[in-house]
């Protein structure tokens, strides 16, 4: 589980995020939904430790920006931050050895073939094309097994393959009692896995919505998301 409490964050004198406050459940998954500039990679940011901000964010009870709370996050950028240098394989050795990790490798092989990059473990990052990348960002922030996991906009790039594959994974990560929230601004990508969804306009929360809700006559993600952000260009009444 992490909590995100009344968070600001501020450029200069330009809000990126007002106010923010929410809790991704453990076997949960969160989406964040909005259009670009809503404001949702800079909230991901923050709860990676990656930027200053005002108010407390906690990663299974731990400050987020504490070595404890490291250990328990996974985290995949928006742009795969590889190293030129780095064959894929060493990629996720690198991992292993940062974290400590043993028995690591039946766990990184598997998620070498998963992602149809067994025939590439000997390329250097800087040989990768950016959907490739992106797999091996995936299969390093995973092979940890965080209790926490967070990825922005991670099917950019991805082949179908690796989408329904990817897809997959959050099932599996939700069931094994992990806390997930994906950063998106394409509504079908996030399809019916999700439980809880929150939709930002202008770095604040607009709506949040829960999956398989009882009142029948509640508005549909889609519905409710256009409604929103539609309304707010001005396009709808």
């Amino acid at each position: 589980m992490f909590e995100v409490n009344h968070v600001t964050k501020r450029y200069g004198r330009v809000v990126a995020n007002n106010d923010i406050h929410f809790r991704v459940n453990d076997s949960e998954i969160a989406v964040l939904m909005g259009p670009n500039g809503a404001g949702k990679s800079t909230i991901i940011k923050c709860i990676a430790g990656l930027l200053r901000f005002d108010g407390e964010i906690t990663v299974c009870g731990h400050p987020n920006k504490s070595l404890e709370a490291k250990k328990l996050l996974g985290y995949i950028p928006e742009m795969p931050a590889v190293y030129d240098m780095l064959t894929v394989e060493e990629h996720l050795e690198f991992i292993a050895r940062a974290y400590r990790l043993t028995g690591w490798q039946p766990l990184a092989a598997q998620l070498l073939e998963r992602f149809e990059l067994e025939d590439k473990k000997d390329k250097l990052g800087k040989e990768l094309s950016k959907g490739m990348q992106q797999k091996v960002s995936i299969c390093c922030a995973v092979l940890h097994k965080p209790r926490v996991l967070i990825f922005d906009e991670p099917m950019v790039g991805l082949d179908p393959h690796a989408i329904k594959q990817l897809k997959l994974l959050f099932t599996e990560l939700k069931n094994e009692g992990a806390s997930v929230l994906i950063s998106t601004h394409m509504i079908d990508s996030v399809e019916d896995y999700w439980d809880v969804a929150h939709i930002m306009m202008n770095g604040s929360f607009a709506a949040t919505k829960r999956n398989r809700s009882s009142n029948e006559n509640e508005k549909s993600l889609e519905d409710l998301f256009f409604e929103i952000t539609e309304r707010k260009d001005g396009a709808a009444q």
